[in-house]
């Protein structure tokens, strides 16, 4: 089967009403992480709180100040909105797609490390780059997780679709397939967001189950331009048309 590893986004939706359940690896292991948040969230010490959510001003920090242990839960597919989430639109796809994507999409979140698109999450704030109090989170699961998501990915195809960044949560060592945009023969950055959601859309939409179903895929406004092989990682270059 293919999976397909994604990135988070700064922006959440709140509220939430799904039943919890057990997150893809090592919980006992993310618990240490988890817990560590809760303690910050709940500490009533409003500088720390600010500085792990990346806030200058208090009243912002407001609607993440729960009990991460007593939240609303929601699908970590559907818990996150930015520009990638918005190209995705997750609510307006069918039944089928959107099982596609909790069962195949993989999301590195910057508190609870590598979820499953279905994967059931708390609303939460963690400015990207920033400690867990004494965690490093990038690292915590890099050395907690790598070996249960090889294992995990062992008898599937990868198609890495994540910001450069969450290389540091997991580098696959596997033969992998990434993406690149080009718009005038210049590499897109924030809008590569946009093509990433785009791309995952398309993979739901038709149920894409291997590499080769991937790339005789038609997706409207890109175009295969070249295809290099560096090392394990076989990447398509795009041309964006209009």
């Amino acid at each position: 089967m293919l999976k397909i590893l994604f990135s988070p986004s700064e922006g959440k939706n709140s509220g939430g009403d799904e039943k919890k359940r057990a997150l893809l690896g090592l919980n006992d292991a993310r618990n240490e992480i988890l817990n560590e948040y809760n303690k910050i969230v709940l500490s009533d010490n409003e500088e720390t709180i600010k500085n792990l959510f990346g806030f200058k001003k208090f009243s912002d920090c407001k609607p993440y100040i729960n009990d991460i242990n007593n939240s609303p839960l929601m699908s970590a597919i559907e818990r996150y909105q930015g520009v990638a989430y918005d190209y995705l639109e997750y609510s307006s796809l069918d039944k089928k797609a959107k099982e596609y994507l909790k069962t195949n999409t993989i999301i590195f979140s910057n508190l609870y490390g590598a979820v499953l698109g279905g994967d059931t999450i708390a609303n939460y704030k963690v400015k990207q780059g920033n400690d867990i109090g004494t965690i490093i989170p990038d690292k915590f699961y890099k050395d907690r997780f790598t070996y249960q998501l090889e294992l995990y990915f062992s008898n599937d195809e990868i198609l890495d679709l994540r910001a450069g960044y969450y290389d540091k949560f997991y580098k696959v060592t596997k033969p992998y397939t990434s993406l690149k945009f080009l718009k005038n023969g210049k590499t897109v950055s924030h809008w590569a967001k946009a093509y990433r959601g785009l791309v995952l859309r398309e993979l739901a939409k038709h149920n894409i189950s291997s590499i080769e179903e991937f790339m005789n895929l038609e997706i409207e406004t890109l175009q295969i331009k070249e295809i290099k092989v560096i090392k394990n990682k076989t990447e398509i270059i795009y041309n964006i048309v209009e």
